[in-house]
């Protein structure tokens, strides 16, 4: 069973947020060793990323009524929780089969997310089409550009904030490189421009070094629209005047970062936990890494436990 939140230092009430696994690296285990394995390493929180035998990447829900019961049974078995869920979906695609497949795709899992009891799911802004229908080395592929892109996820957005909002079903949106919108604050401004409750921002630790250089004015900017951060270590791709990873042939469009165990890397996570109690952060903060398969459940524990650490260093006053 995982652990409950007296044996953390207050009562479940009290738990200022959610402290959630990613289980991608976990993802061979069915869902009720799954659920099992997550509450081993300490969790009492699960965001189910995409996997086969539920929502996998890019295609329909496979989350068929068996499965949702079985997976529902699972989790109450052992203790845990579905904190978050994450689909990905082609929704920014400027071909239109793709976007309104992605859109289809998006209901039915905002329709599993509901019947799951799970209150949340968390995405990405999107890489455009799907790259088989181009040759070209960019986001959106082919002859179309970013703003095409946009155009798409703008229209999928007009489609399914009102089902968002009729299931009570937050959004939470996290720019990513390679995406047609991979910083920060073009993510800002485009999620409050929707103007809606139920559409958040998601604050990926990872991604940091392509959003901007002050990590701490970044989570003031966002302030409350953050309602999900995603904790792992990445290195700096912009230090040592750019020489960090030497690419050939120089001046190649690619994008890289990393999902590591904290302090592998190079964020600062005093910064980044003093800045969100600050701004009155109290949401889901997922362990998400992804770079050691081998040790997956060493991984996932030193995680649980490090988080626990910047809680209870940040957030005393909301804790018995």
């Amino acid at each position: 069973m995982s652990p409950t939140a007296e044996q953390w230092g207050g009562t479940k009430e009290e738990l200022p947020v959610k402290i959630a696994l990613d289980p991608y690296m976990h993802r061979h285990l069915g869902l009720h060793d799954l659920c099992r394995k997550a509450a081993e390493l300490g969790y009492e929180y699960i965001e189910l990323s995409p996997r086969d035998d539920f929502l996998p990447w890019w295609v329909r829900p496979r989350a068929h009524k068996e499965r949702i019961a079985e997976f529902k049974s699972a989790l109450k078995d052992h203790g845990v929780q579905l904190a978050s869920i994450l689909p990905m979906y082609r929704w920014a695609s400027p071909h239109e089969d793709e976007r309104q497949a992605a859109v289809h795709y998006w209901k039915e899992a905002i329709q599993v997310s509901a019947e799951m009891g799970c209150d949340t799911m968390n995405s990405e802004f999107g890489r455009g089409p799907s790259p088989d229908r181009s040759h070209r080395s960019n986001c959106c592929g082919g002859m179309h550009t970013h703003e095409h892109s946009e155009a798409a996820w703008w229209r999928s957005m007009e489609e399914l904030v009102p089902v968002f909002e009729k299931e009570g079903v937050t959004l939470n949106m996290e720019p990513h490189p390679e995406d047609w919108c991979e910083t920060l604050h073009p993510a800002i401004d485009m999620l409050k421009t929707i103007g809606s409750k139920n559409v958040k921002f998601l604050y990926c630790a990872p991604h940091t070094f392509y959003f901007g250089d002050d990590m701490a004015k970044m989570i003031r900017d966002a302030g409350p629209l953050i309602a999900h951060v995603h904790v792992a270590d990445t290195y700096n791709h912009k230090a040592s005047s750019g020489l960090r990873y030497i690419i050939n042939p120089p001046g190649a469009k690619v994008t890289i970062h990393q999902h590591m165990d904290m302090y592998q890397g190079e964020i600062n996570w005093d910064v980044f936990f003093s800045s969100l109690a600050e701004v009155g952060f109290d949401g889901i903060v997922t362990a998400c890494v992804f770079g050691w398969e081998d040790r997956a459940d060493e991984s996932g524990r030193f995680m649980r436990a490090e988080i626990q650490k910047y809680v209870d260093k940040y957030w005393p006053a909301k804790r018995a």
